[in-house]
């Protein structure tokens, strides 16, 4: 059968061909070389033997699949401590006699100037060198020809793959040359946050389990009244995810000699996870045409999405969004070592001019311009967004700067030519310090940004003033998962980690803040001169709606009171949209307006009620809807906007599994639901995914889900990792998408 000679499977087979002729060439070149060498009576290696369990028991990286490999096994390190090293000879050792070095390189060319190449001579019964070098000393369980040795790499060291060469000869100089002998076993090195000296270094076990050990967690979603935590499989230990991730550096040019430094590899990170420059993981989408790929919301985990990026071609995969591009960065984040935490800010600005505000423009009647006045003003609230921060010192900045770090991989504004953000200090943004790197003045307004609405005045010097100023609306909850806490059935695990970023909203401190970020912008500055005293008598309340079920009908109201001791005319506008979670509309749902006259003191109620069978239909990814309310008072010229934002919550995705859960035991887990609408349901997929249990997968469904019917799917798997762990899935329909349920099992060892 022909070879096709066109897609990502045909060119990983001619790379592969490349790669075994150039080694089988290197292989006999090397060979012939030696043989052309005159007799060496220097003591030549026969193998290099790792250790590698029992140094991934001490490094806390057993977890690793690479060291569990039945045909190839890899050794993963942590630095800044020893690991055991065993050389075996073909004659007895005799440090007298014989001269033995050690050469570990890292990239393709190691520089010990550079710190990519160490060289350790081996002559010592105990350490000699500071901790800074690399160092080893012998082992008293040095044997005949077997030499032991525990080796010793410092907390600066760069992380990813290194490689040995043992070069011996004879301690007489007079002796020619030496004999080399190159190991080939790719040995992974990676952050240590149980070391002191590692600028990752955390000091409470309780926090290194979670941000680093943990391979499962969640991502919030939702609207900030009404959260969702989204259950995740990270699966950092999964043999696919260090590779993965020591190849992201390499996209994201990373230079070997800075990869030892955690803010130039997690801002390399940001960068290499999106697929901005037509590289990277994982592209992204927002508008909700997937069929070319794989609806963001599909995915339960990051295995299955690396997988994909290996099986074809290291080519981006499709699609993600943020709360997707931030579960991947925890995912690779953590596989290397640096303490990872996903984070959601509920009610996140994205500022698109540096003015630190997020501005809203309004014609006389009272209609919102879109774009602003020059077309140019895209700045937009996201319902949420999901980021990370990441753990560790910032030697490049002053004094107490260190600790958490915001990084965002969603591709939303470039820095330095790139789609990448961060890190940034948490405590920078806390204190309003935009001008310490990276990225300072976007994070603050995702967080921070004041709401500023805009009237067009004919009297103003650039044809607008400031009606209305929102200081509290941003940056409502920022959420992330409380470390050693698990909820399967609900959020009692979710952490509120908002006083990170600033000080409480309409404190001293707060508004200090502001106005320290505002002195380092002069567009911000601009924007906050704008002032315009508009007599205000007439009060507005748009009622907040927390939530409501999908089928239930929802009424948008609000309250108006004529607190003047006059008559006033009011103009009302409302509206109900489905938007995407970014904030962009999708499709109106319902709309009314009216004007009516309030007597002096008078309050009265305007209400629009949205029944199911008008919204159902247009609902998008997240079922988020937005309320709009506009109104406006003639005799004072007081226009009055607000919105507010809620979710169309779906069932729950019940799991049930067998009682006894063994390692190496087939057990069966059954997924079920209730079809809450009032028609079947078409096109199902349920996936699934639980690091250690089984592989994730994408399970076609055949036939229909009646209306108002039962779902019910059982599967067969295998677990292969005892203790506690976790099943994921998702359940999708062309009618109702996303219907996710968790569910924590025991498996027990074998018997």
């Amino acid at each position: 059968m022909s070879r096709s000679r066109s897609g990502s499977g045909y060119n990983n087979w001619v790379s592969g061909l490349r790669n075994d002729f150039s080694r089988s060439l290197e292989n006999r070149r090397r060979a012939e070389a030696e043989a052309e060498k005159p007799p060496s009576s220097a003591n030549k290696v026969d193998r290099v033997h790792w250790y590698i369990k029992d140094n991934a028991k001490t490094h806390n990286t057993i977890k690793y699949d690479l060291v569990h490999d039945d045909k190839d096994p890899k050794p993963v390190l942590r630095r800044g401590q020893t690991f055991y090293l065993a050389i075996r000879f073909r004659n007895d050792v005799d440090i007298k006699r014989d001269r033995i070095v050690l050469n570990f390189k890292f990239g393709p060319k190691p520089s010990v100037q550079k710190g990519t190449m160490a060289v350790v001579t081996v002559q010592n019964t105990k350490f000699t060198k500071t901790k800074d070098e690399w160092d080893c000393r012998i082992d008293p369980g040095t044997r005949g020809n077997d030499l032991v040795l525990q080796v010793y790499s410092p907390a600066s060291a760069m992380v990813g793959i290194w490689r040995l060469d043992v070069r011996t000869g004879l301690q007489d100089i007079n002796q020619p040359g030496m004999e080399l002998f190159s190991e080939e076993t790719d040995c992974f090195i990676l952050f240590n946050p149980w070391c002191k000296d590692d600028s990752v270094y955390v000091e409470d076990d309780v926090k290194r389990q979670e941000y680093v050990i943990n391979d499962k967690g969640k991502v919030y979603v939702g609207a900030y009244r009404k959260s969702r935590g989204r259950a995740w499989a990270y699966g950092q230990f999964d043999d696919v995810a260090l590779p993965v991730a020591v190849y992201i550096l390499e996209l994201s040019r990373v230079a070997d000699a800075e990869r030892g430094n955690p803010v130039r590899v997690v801002r390399g990170i940001s960068a290499g996870v999106n697929d901005s420059d037509e590289e990277g993981i994982l592209s992204g989408r927002w508008d909700g045409e997937y069929s070319d790929g794989v609806a963001p919301y599909r995915w339960t985990g990051s295995v299955r999405i690396l997988e994909e990026f290996v099986k074809n071609g290291y080519k981006p995969v499709k699609y993600g969004q943020c709360w997707v591009f931030s579960a991947l960065v925890t995912t690779i984040c953590r596989s290397l070592g640096i303490p990872c935490r996903s984070i959601t800010n509920f009610v996140s600005a994205h500022d698109t001019n540096s003015s630190l505000t997020i501005d809203k423009f309004f014609d006389k009647e009272g209609n919102e311009l879109e774009g602003g006045p020059d077309g140019e003003n895209w700045d937009s609230v996201w319902n949420f967004h999901v980021w990370n921060d990441v753990w560790m010192a910032r030697n490049d900045l002053p004094p107490g700067y260190g600790g958490w770090q915001a990084i965002d991989a969603t591709p939303q504004e470039e820095s330095d030519h790139k789609m990448q953000c961060g890190p940034v200090s948490l405590q920078a943004i806390r204190r309003g310090d935009i001008g310490l790197n990276y990225d300072a003045p976007f994070v603050f307004a995702e967080v921070n940004a004041d709401i500023m609405h805009w009237g067009e005045d004919e009297n103003s010097d650039w044809g607008w003033s400031r009606m209305k100023m929102n200081k509290y609306h941003i940056g409502r909850a920022i959420l992330t998962r409380n470390p050693g806490k698990d909820d399967d059935d609900g959020d009692a695990d979710q952490e509120d980690v908002v006083n990170d970023y600033k000080n409480a909203e309409g404190t001293q401190a707060e508004r200090l803040a502001i106005h320290n970020a505002i002195r380092g912008s002069s567009r911000a500055q601009q924007y906050y001169q704008y002032n315009k005293d508009i007599k205000e008598d007439v009060f507005f309340d748009l009622i907040d709606i927390d939530k409501i079920s999908i089928g239930e009908p929802f009424q948008v109201k609000v309250v108006i009171r004529n607190d003047s001791n006059e008559q006033r005319k009011v103009s009302a506008y409302l509206s109900a949209r489905s938007v995407y979670y970014t904030g962009v509309n999708v499709s109106l749902i319902k709309k009314a307006e009216g004007t009516f006259s309030l007597a002096p003191k008078q309050t009265q109620d305007v209400a629009l009620t949205v029944q199911y069978s008008e919204y159902w239909k247009k609902l998008v990814e997240q079922c988020m809807i937005k309320i709009y309310a506009i109104s406006r008072v003639k005799e004072t010229g007081q226009t009055w906007t607000d919105e507010d934002d809620f979710q169309v919550e779906k069932p729950k995705l019940e799991i049930q599994t067998s009682e006894d859960i063994q390692v190496r035991k087939t057990c069966k887990a059954t997924f079920s639901f209730t079809n809450p609408l009032d028609m079947p349901l078409t096109d199902c997929q349920l996936s699934v995914d639980g690091a250690g249990l089984m592989r994730p997968k994408a399970i076609k469904i055949d036939g229909e889900v009646a209306a108002k019917g039962k779902f019910s799917h059982t599967i067969q798997f295998l677990p292969r990792i005892h203790g506690e762990r976790k099943i994921i899935a998702s359940f999708n329909a062309k009618e109702l998408f996303d219907v996710a349920g968790a569910k924590t099992v025991t498996v027990k060892k074998e018997q």
